[in-house]
């Protein structure tokens, strides 16, 4: 489940549709890979849970991606916090990344921001700069590289 697991996360941060709007969480029991989170239009949940039924080794797919409601306001405050973010000197370095590490969700003119993050100092400074766009409410769930080691056992 391993090997699996990591092909099929593979699979999703490198499906050329997949933005930092998008967030898929895989997880893998005995084979069946399980997809969870939230995507900007049926399509990608649609072609994520194809290339996962195309892995080898997987025996099934559950796709339980959310799409995400149309919505002109939800996607320019999804710009706003994206240009705050990834145009703040702080995380210039990642703005150029085929799949940034920070991801913004926004669902009805709530934002979370879900990834991963190198520190604390950084975690604080995303919510910092995600704030203040006329967001109806702010959820940071990003962790730091150090939380995700712990998490994982390493």
């Amino acid at each position: 489940d391993v090997v699996l697991t990591g092909s099929a996360a593979r699979s999703v941060s490198t499906y050329s549709r997949y933005t930092v709007f998008d967030d898929v969480v895989v997880t893998v029991d005995s084979g069946e890979i399980v997809l969870r989170g939230k995507v900007t239009q049926p399509l990608k949940k649609e072609e994520l849970g194809r290339r996962m039924a195309d892995l080898p080794g997987a025996r099934s797919v559950r796709n339980e991606i959310d799409v995400l409601p149309v919505s002109i306001a939800d996607d320019r405050l999804r710009r706003s916090v994206a240009r705050a973010i990834y145009g703040s000197p702080t995380f210039w370095r990642f703005a150029a990344m085929p799949n940034p590490p920070i991801h913004i969700i926004v669902e009805s003119g709530s934002v979370t921001l879900t990834g991963v993050v190198p520190t604390s100092v950084e975690r604080a400074v995303a919510q910092s700069l995600a704030s203040g766009h006329g967001e109806l409410s702010l959820i940071n769930q990003l962790r730091t590289d150090g939380e995700m080691r712990a998490a994982n056992g390493r």
